[in-house]
């Protein structure tokens, strides 16, 4: 197992918007940054409110999770930022429809406002495989 950081680039994830990686790797683990309902091509959130956003962050996600070498089955811990708690009830159905079974432990906190004024960011640890 390295011992040594490794920055993770995606292409087709969206680009961090800021001084950071979209994603670490550090000895068997892959930590993500905050992921948002960014197209990755046009770099704005796409239409649809909480459930479209929610959906296109965590695609972003596991696009990333790919090129690092890992998947969706190998996330063990998930954090999620919501604009509004009213809106945990949809993120949940659509986060189920990504994490079937065997299902990473979960926080998920209202934030007072997130980046671009997003509605939901979902950030991942996983295993690599």
């Amino acid at each position: 197992m390295s011992s040594k950081k490794v920055i993770v680039v995606s292409e087709k994830a969206p680009k961090a918007i800021g001084p950071y990686s979209v994603a670490v790797k550090a000895g068997n683990l892959l930590f993500t940054a905050g992921q948002m309902g960014l197209d990755p091509e046009s770099g704005e959130f796409v239409p649809g409110g909480i459930e479209a956003e929610t959906r296109q962050a965590l695609k972003n996600i596991e696009t990333i999770l790919q090129a690092a070498g890992s998947s969706l089955k190998s996330v063990v811990k998930t954090t999620v930022f919501l604009r509004d708690m009213n809106d945990f009830g949809v993120m949940n159905v659509i986060y189920g429809e990504f994490f079937s079974e065997k299902f990473p432990a979960r926080s998920a906190v209202q934030a007072a406002k997130l980046p671009k004024d997003g509605a939901i960011e979902i950030e991942a640890i996983a295993m690599l495989e």
